[in-house]
């Protein structure tokens, strides 16, 4: 008959890597993440929909009023960078539990990479480059919030 060891006894063979554990910290990070986007998620919903007059008060002006405060600009760079992050390590995980092969796990964790990286830049650079009253714009095409708006 054949007995299988205990996972941790002293006869199992013990494989210790040196370095980070990555694993380790994609988990904590997931938990930790979880935590603070469900606050991030919860107060952009209720200021969205429920403050002030609710979902009909969403317009172009709305948004740029809370992209004009820096505290907003915070909160949604955070909210951001954070689900964008959360969701690439979840595809992550499914890459690796569910690629067969390594030349294909390595193209789809290569494109989550790309794509992740892609959205972060563009996403950030609206948050802190969103101008609704550029310079040298027609008038007829400036927000009527806008000075020398029509």
């Amino acid at each position: 008959m054949t007995t299988i060891d205990a996972p941790r006894s002293s006869s199992a063979p013990t494989r210790r890597r040196k370095g980070v554990n990555w694993e380790k910290w994609g988990w904590i990070y997931m938990r930790a993440s979880g935590i603070v986007l469900l606050v991030l998620i919860f107060g952009h919903l209720f200021v969205n929909l429920f403050a002030g007059e609710g979902v009909k008060a969403i317009d172009f002006a709305f948004v740029a009023g809370k992209l004009a405060d820096p505290f907003w600009k915070i909160w949604d760079t955070l909210l951001l960078w954070l689900a964008l992050i959360h969701g690439a390590n979840g595809m992550r995980t499914i890459v690796n539990d569910y690629a067969n092969g390594p030349r294909l796990r390595r193209v789809l964790l290569g494109a989550i990479l790309a794509s992740t990286a892609v959205l972060l830049l563009l996403g950030t650079l609206v948050i802190y480059t969103f101008d609704p009253c550029p310079a040298n714009t027609a008038a007829d095409l400036l927000p009527s919030f806008c000075a020398g708006a029509k």
